[in-house]
């Protein structure tokens, strides 16, 4: 490291859990953040501020007014372009040394594959139970560290699922085929911070799978009611007829 990067992460290298060291390995890691909505805003924008040297992200939509009221990494001059690029654009100016790969499309079969297969972790910051799957199966395959996160209403909850660990649940063991396969931020709402708060929380996982640092939530799910400000820590074991991660598929 440079003396501009031990000023400029200084404040995180004098934790003694993560040091110079720790500090070189988010600057050598590379983090997937699929959808730059609510929970990929802050998401990108930690985990660039905090060092991680390389982030790829994907969105195949563009900017829209009705975003900009959570979705944090967007501007409004940025109304009509693609999220990726007003995403990239905004990391730019945080962190003009971190290296941006974006995917204006929606990834699916061996492009997704392709794509979890060359980072370290992936951050699931999308809306929709099909993404969900498709994202965990692919990680799952490639043997990838998953950062999964959800929110609505003035709820949300985070999940970390590692397929390295052989006792580590996955995404479908958490949620079945179909479960509130219509709740999303556009039919029910969703509170402007409550995204914020679980994206951040997603970044910070990140960060903890790739520095070693801490206890990930790996077999745990981490819930949040705002409106009560109530959080709850619930352990989720591996499903073994889990049709993704199961002994018996």
């Amino acid at each position: 490291m440079n003396d501009e990067q031990l000023l400029r992460y200084s404040r995180q290298i004098m934790l003694p859990e993560l040091d110079i060291d720790g500090q070189e390995k988010l600057g050598r890691a590379n983090v997937l953040i699929i959808g730059l909505g609510g929970l990929g805003s802050p998401a990108a924008i930690y985990l660039a501020a905090a060092g991680i040297g390389e982030v790829t992200l994907v969105d195949e939509d563009v900017v829209d007014l009705s975003n900009l009221q959570r979705q944090i990494v967007h501007r409004e001059a940025s109304i009509g372009e693609p999220k990726v690029a007003s995403a990239e654009n905004t990391i730019k100016q945080i962190s003009s040394e971190t290296k941006i790969t974006t995917i204006a499309t929606r990834l699916r079969g061996d492009q997704l594959l392709e794509t979890v297969s060359h980072v370290d972790v992936v951050v699931d910051a999308t809306d929709n139970f099909e993404s969900r799957y498709e994202i965990n199966d692919a990680c799952i395959s490639t043997q990838t560290p998953l950062v999964s996160g959800a929110a609505i209403r003035m709820e949300g909850h985070v999940a970390v699922f590692d397929p390295r660990e052989s006792i580590s649940p996955c995404y479908r063991c958490l949620y079945e085929q179909g479960d509130n396969e219509n709740l999303n931020c556009a039919d029910n709402g969703v509170l402007a911070p409550v995204v914020g708060i679980i994206g951040t929380i997603q970044a910070m996982e990140a960060i903890k799978i790739i520095s070693g640092i801490g206890e990930t939530l790996c077999g745990h799910v981490l819930y949040m009611d705002a409106k009560r400000m109530e959080w709850r820590r619930l352990k989720l074991l591996k499903n073994p007829q889990c049709l993704s991660c199961g002994s018996t598929m």
